[in-house]
């Protein structure tokens, strides 16, 4: 085995620390280039999402059935009253069309004299309770 002299030695070492001090394995600086049209998406969500409470409110029941017919229904129900809010949910086995969202039994009944001149099995309900 050859051995090295002192000088070698010391200029060997003295490289390897050289090439050790320039190598960086991650940068600790993260940039996250994001669209701002997905903070806006995000704050129109939560915006709905704080207005959907189902718990507190009165809807009224204007459909059950089979999912095109509630689809339809639907449809029809938003060309007749395009500012009520209106929604399918899925009830084993039926699909179910539930519009409105009135905080009073008041105002939801005075809709609901209205809508049952056009949709037959018509009825108020309040979700959740």
């Amino acid at each position: 085995m050859r051995i090295l002299t002192l000088s070698k030695s010391f200029f060997l070492t003295l490289t390897m620390f050289t090439l050790t001090y320039n190598i960086h394995a991650q940068d600790q600086n993260l940039t996250l280039n994001q669209d701002p049209k997905f903070e806006q998406l995000l704050n129109d969500k939560r915006k709905i999402n704080t207005s959907l409470s189902t718990n507190d409110t009165y809807k009224i029941q204007i459909f059950s059935g089979k999912s095109e017919d509630a689809k339809k229904t639907l449809n029809d129900f938003k060309r007749e009253y395009s500012d009520i809010d209106g929604t399918i949910i899925f009830n084993t086995p039926n699909y179910k069309v539930l519009v409105g969202n009135f905080k009073t039994r008041i105002e939801a009944e005075r809709i609901l004299a209205d809508i049952k001149n056009k949709y037959k099995s018509v009825f108020l309900i309040k979700p959740g309770k």
